[in-house]
């Protein structure tokens, strides 16, 4: 497979130009890779020990579990994310991940993480940017949680979702491949199935954008920016035109 189609290298490729011994490492941490079928948690909270991983096909999302039952979904992860990373260091994982489609995984442990600071220092900054690019996302996701209303905070969020997916090729920013369901949307942007089946209608109906059949599609995204006040900026990426 060229790797240009590896979805973290064109992520990390897109931050800094990556050298053949930087390849060649991005290359070796990604195997031996794992099929996980969709609906399985792949590490749960409180895990040890416990490991990270690369997404490298299909999506998944990480979340929290509250005593009553209910979940809070942090984040969406797509190709080329990894799972765990941020916790690798911690004695246990502090929240769970769970498959949403069938996914391919590479394994990721702490030694392995060592060595590609030790050996390839151009790498691990470029690993360091992705996991403070995740970091922005869910600063970014609290502040959606807090202050923006159920419609703007929908719309920003599959903004922000386009332009991820755009990265590692996958669509155009105004059109993608969304496999996650309403009740998933929904525990994302702390809102009811019910809420979310509303908003999404109401955004359809102002000729923003349609969620329907798996597909986003944005219908005015200068529109969809200006409403939600979407910037680029904390995704580390070229604006949206």
């Amino acid at each position: 497979m060229n790797e240009w189609h590896d979805a973290l290298t064109r992520k990390l490729q897109a931050f800094k130009g990556l050298g053949p011994e930087d390849m060649e490492m991005l290359r070796e941490l990604q195997k031996p890779r794992s099929l996980i079928e969709s609906g399985k948690e792949v590490v749960y909270e409180g895990q040890y020990p416990h490991s990270a991983y690369i997404l490298r096909e299909g999506w998944a999302c990480s979340y929290k579990r509250l005593r009553d039952g209910s979940r809070q979904i942090i984040d969406i992860q797509i190709p080329g994310d990894f799972l765990g990373l941020r916790s690798l260091l911690l004695r246990a994982s502090d929240h769970s991940f769970l498959t949403i489609t069938d996914v391919e995984v590479a394994r990721l442990d702490r030694q392995r993480m060592l060595d590609v600071f030790r050996r390839t220092p151009r790498l691990a900054v470029g690993l360091m940017w992705a996991a403070s690019r995740d970091e922005a996302m869910v600063v970014e996701h609290l502040v959606s949680i807090g202050r923006r209303g159920a419609f703007e905070r929908t719309a920003h969020f599959l903004l922000e979702l386009g332009e991820r997916l755009k990265l590692v090729g996958i669509g155009d920013g105004r059109t993608y491949p969304c496999p996650i369901s309403q009740s998933i949307l929904a525990d994302a942007l702390g809102m009811t199935a019910i809420h979310i089946n509303r908003v999404l209608r109401q955004l359809r109906e102002a000729k923003i954008v349609v969620f329907r059949d798996g597909i986003v599609e944005f219908l005015d995204i200068k529109r969809a920016a200006e409403i939600t006040g979407f910037e680029m900026a904390y995704l580390d990426q070229v604006p949206v035109n």
